[in-house]
């Protein structure tokens, strides 16, 4: 049965991990969008149109191991829970807000592990936060996920960097007649990435609720129910066609002025670097790894015309993520004691 306050509590911190889950959508919009708008390959309706599809599938098609990393990154119980995630999922929000009317291409990922650290500490202590490492390849506790974190951005710029040498060594000869061709090409790997991202980002949000359905004693084990996959990918579906072209600018063409065989570079280097990490459990941020995965693009291509002002920014921003959100999500916790 649903009792008082902590029914009440529940229903709250769901709400919220759905909110939040609608911001994500605002910057992974980003993801899969800004190179099909940039490049002309589609109408920037035909491509949210295509990326919705694929972010519905990856969800439900991909397993849930990213679900579970998230689930076990910290330990808590009952109104602890509840307390605990609903203030880290509210400084998440908060940051994601921020740096999506900056028009910064933030890590909700980063958000989300730093309120969880910064909500659970002050409300339960550091014995509530699992710190694991690296167990084989699948990373385990805040540390795993961290390493996670810092190592995709990198293999995303490599795949840009060397994608982008190769193509064009490739494509010296080619004739203009192959536009087409790679214009084409780039919805593939548009829908591509837009599956890898549904099933890494989405996973975050179904994690967090799993976390709170089991704490709460409505689920015995942690397994997600079909109606949390359902609701994670409807809202980051609706998310990504409401917001996000600030950052699709950014993107796009802010940091470097994307042309088709760059976008096509961009999106396949960067859906094989997510959906690597979606299948071993590691929760990465799929804006991380594009972002910089543009930048390795224009630095394969022409080191001099990447906005170097402009990766600063996300660079700052980027190390800014983890310790805000912690802050603000350990600074909501007094208001949720107030609200459970």
């Amino acid at each position: 049965m649903w009792h008082g306050g902590r029914v009440s509590g529940l229903a709250l911190a769901v709400a919220v991990a759905l909110a939040f889950d609608l911001t994500n959508g605002f910057h992974d919009s980003a993801n899969s969008v800004a190179a099909l708008v940039a490049t002309r390959a589609a109408r920037p309706a035909a491509a949210i149109l295509l990326v919705s599809v694929f972010y519905m599938l990856g969800p439900f098609l991909a397993g849930t191991a990213v679900a579970d990393t998230v689930g076990g990154l910290v330990t808590l119980d009952g109104t602890t829970a509840i307390t605990s995630v609903g203030a880290a999922l509210t400084g998440a929000l908060a940051w994601n807000l921020l740096t999506w009317w900056r028009g910064l291409p933030s890590s909700s990922s980063h958000a989300l592990v730093g309120g969880l650290v910064g909500a659970a500490m002050v409300e339960a202590g550091g014995g509530a936060v699992h710190w694991g490492g690296v167990e084989g390849l699948r990373p385990a506790g805040v540390l795993g996920v961290l390493a996670a974190l810092a190592v995709s951005p990198l293999l995303g710029f490599g795949a840009g960097l060397l994608g982008a040498r190769a193509a064009r060594r490739a494509t010296r000869r080619a004739s203009v007649a192959m536009r087409r061709s790679v214009l084409r090409a780039e919805w593939f790997t548009a829908s591509a990435l837009a599956f890898s991202n549904g099933a890494n980002d989405a996973q975050k949000t179904m994690g967090v609720i799993t976390l709170l359905l089991v704490a709460d004693g409505r689920l015995d084990t942690f397994s997600v129910p079909v109606w949390v996959k359902l609701a994670a990918a409807i809202t980051l579906t609706f998310g990504t066609s409401l917001g996000g072209w600030r950052i699709v600018r950014t993107v796009g063409g802010g940091i470097y002025r994307l042309r088709p065989l760059d976008g096509l570079v961009s999106q396949s280097g960067s859906a094989a670097v997510v959906l690597t990490s979606a299948a071993i459990g590691a929760p990465v941020s799929t804006t991380h790894v594009v972002a910089s995965s543009v930048v390795g693009v224009g630095a394969g291509q022409r080191w001099r015309h990447v906005r170097w002002a402009v990766v600063r920014e996300m660079g700052l921003g980027w190390l800014v993520t983890l310790p805000a959100s912690a802050a603000l999500g350990a600074a909501a916790v007094p208001v949720w004691r107030w609200l459970v």
